[in-house]
C-alpha cells in the first residue's frame, strides 16, 4: 500500500495508518528531511530482521539509526554525553544529522554491536517527527538505496513503491526526496569524529 501525506501538515488520519501497521510488525518506507528511508519499530524484532533481509545485511555489522522526535528521546537511549557533545547536539537537531553515541541498556539487545553504540537522528520533517510521536518510541532508519548506478538514492515515492510493494507493507509518499544523505558524526568516544560527511553543514555547529 502507498499513501500520500503532506509533508508541512500531515494528515493524522494517514499517520494512525502508518503507526498501525508499525505496531502491527510491519515495515514501512517513508521520506525524512535527507533521503527517503526504511523503517520499523525499534521493539519489533522480527521486523527489524525482515528490513536486513529486504537489505542484504548483516545486524550486527549494520550500524542502523533510530529516529527520535525530541533530545528527550536521546537521552532515554543513549549514555550521558560530555556538555560540548550536547551543544554540538542541539545545535543541529532537528536537521540532517546522525549521531553515534554510547548505548544504554534500554536499546534492543539486537541493535548492540560490540562497539555498543546507537545511532540518532531527529529530523526537521514533520512525517517521521509525527510518527515517532504517535508511536510513542524511536523508528528504525535506514536509507533506501537506488539500483541505478549514477544515481544513488531513491528519490520518487511511486518508483519507490513499484519497487518494494512486494516487500514492505506501507510507503509513505510525501513528496520529492533528496539525493543526499545526512552527515554521521560519531561521539561515542566523547570526542566528534565526522565518518560522513552529507546534507548536514558541519560548520554549523562549531
Amino acid at each position: 500500500m502507498i499513501i500520500s501525506i503532506h509533508p508541512d501538515n500531515p494528515n493524522p488520519r494517514g499517520i494512525a495508518t502508518a503507526v498501525e501497521c508499525l505496531k502491527d510488525g510491519g515495515i514501512i518506507i517513508y521520506p525524512t528531511d535527507t533521503v527517503y528511508t526504511i523503517g520499523c519499530d525499534i521493539f519489533q524484532q522480527r521486523s527489524v530482521e525482515r528490513i536486513a533481509q529486504i537489505k542484504h545485511i548483516n545486524i550486527k555489522k549494520q550500524n542502523f539509526s533510530f529516529i527520535c522526535s525530541d533530545l528527550g528521546q536521546l537521552s532515554d537511549y543513549s549514555l550521558p554525553i560530555n556538555r560540548q557533545a550536547y551543544k554540538v547536539v542541539r545545535r543541529a537537531f532537528p536537521g540532517p544529522f546522525t549521531f553515534i553515541f554510547k548505548a544504554k541498556s534500554t536499546v534492543p539487545k539486537l541493535f548492540k554491536s560490540k562497539k555498543k553504540t546507537v545511532g540518532i537522528r531527529i529530523p526537521d520533517h514533520n512525517i517521521p517527527i509525527e510518527l515517532v510521536n504517535m508511536l510513542g518510541n524511536p523508528i528504525l532508519s535506514s536509507s533506501v538505496h537506488d539500483k541505478d548506478s549514477i544515481q544513488e538514492y531513491s528519490t520518487d515515492a511511486s518508483l519507490i513503491y513499484e519497487r518494494f510493494k512486494n516487500k514492505v507493507d506501507l510507503v509513505i509518499d510525501g513528496g520529492l526526496g533528496k539525493l543526499t544523505p545526512s552527515t554521521v558524526i560519531d561521539y561515542s568516544s566523547g570526542e566528534m569524529v565526522v565518518l560522513r560527511e552529507g546534507l548536514g553543514n558541519i560548520e554549523k555547529l562549531l
